[in-house]
């Protein structure tokens, strides 16, 4: 029984460490996506305050290439993390199934263990009231 709790505590851990992990992609990839935007908007700032928006000119803003550029690494590094996302949802499911199916088994001993000990009363009390029955 004992290391059966210990194992029960153990995934409901790594279940709560799967979840955490999640969060923290989530999270970035959020935060990768607001700034992306934020460039975005001095992008757009930038190419209107000069009256230029094709790339390919010669005057066009060395800042918004830049900030184009970072922009795009943003883009692709949120991108690598849905797929980091994805996994690590797959692996919370997986730890959450292997939760449920340990608890399960802890709930059916349990279950099993209360009908033992409701059986063994009862036959306790039968035998009492045997006696009883004798005495009369």
């Amino acid at each position: 029984m004992k290391s059966r709790e210990s194992l029960i505590r153990l995934k409901r851990f790594q279940v709560d460490d799967k979840r955490r992990q999640l969060a923290q992609i989530e999270t970035m990839i959020a935060e990768f996506d607001r700034m992306a935007g934020e460039l975005d908007a001095q992008i757009a700032s930038e190419q209107e305050r000069v009256g230029i928006d094709d790339v390919s000119h010669f005057a066009y803003p060395t800042f918004a290439k830049a900030a184009m550029q970072r922009r795009d690494n943003l883009k692709a590094s949120a991108e690598e993390l849905h797929g980091q996302q994805e996994r690590a949802q797959d692996e919370l499911a997986e730890a959450v199934e292997e939760l449920k199916k340990i608890e399960l088994l802890e709930e059916r001993d349990q279950e099993r263990e209360r009908e033992a000990a409701d059986l063994a009363e009862q036959e306790e009390l039968d035998e009492i009231a045997g006696r009883n029955h004798a005495y009369r």
